[in-house]
């Protein structure tokens, strides 16, 4: 009877430690992320307005059409907590527009050095979330018409940006998603407002330390 006990008993022990829960140290390896992480993000800059130009073609006021063109950003990150994110980023956009009848063409070129917020769900493997800030635009603006080429100065506006995007834990220290915002900003080139208003769809991956 004694030896029976003396096994029942070492039998529960090893029950009990089998299915013990992990040390604090253990759960935290594989639940708890890093708080900083770098991003990369490359996808499409999207305008949704045309623009006019007072001096395009021999004097004539000429709208524009903006067309779709790349949009790339390299973006730094803190987590205050699993669910709220501060994000600093400086990126490159570009397009390309034309007048409807005349000939020429314009190009935009576009510095964004952007702060962003983020608000996440934490899902486990999926993580969505939504996302607003402020930033200032360094613009460039390149003219060709029939007044001859004329090579815009550099000018910096300020605007704001919201949006949403998930990203896809493949590890808590790696993760990639998909990102799109939209964003309001009008600098003006000599006296002619140019809108840069527009989507920035881009395909993110990113690195947690």
């Amino acid at each position: 009877m004694k030896t029976k006990n003396l096994l029942l008993f070492g039998l529960t022990l090893a029950v009990i430690g089998f299915n013990a829960p992990a040390s604090a140290e253990e759960q935290a390896d594989t639940t708890e992320k890093p708080t900083n992480y770098v991003l990369l993000k490359g996808g499409l800059y999207s305008p949704s307005k045309s623009f006019d130009l007072d001096n395009f073609n021999a004097g004539n006021t000429t709208s524009l059409d903006s067309k779709t063109g790349f949009a790339g950003e390299v973006a730094m990150g803190h987590y205050f907590t699993p669910m709220l994110a501060l994000e600093l980023g400086a990126g490159y956009m570009e397009s390309e527009g034309s007048p409807d009848a005349q000939p020429g063409e314009t190009k935009l070129k576009i510095v964004p050095l952007i702060a962003t917020g983020k608000v996440f769900l934490p899902l486990g493997v999926f993580e969505p979330y939504g996302l607003g800030g402020i930033g200032a635009y360094i613009t460039d603006l390149d003219v060709s018409g029939n007044t001859g080429d004329a090579h815009g100065s550099t000018e910096i506006t300020y605007g704001f940006h919201a949006g949403a995007g998930f990203n896809i834990n493949f590890h808590k220290h790696m993760f990639a998603g998909l990102e799109g915002k939209y964003f309001w900003a009008e600098p003006s080139f000599g006296g002619d407002h140019v809108a840069l208003d527009g989507f920035v769809t881009t395909a993110t991956f990113g690195f947690r330390y």
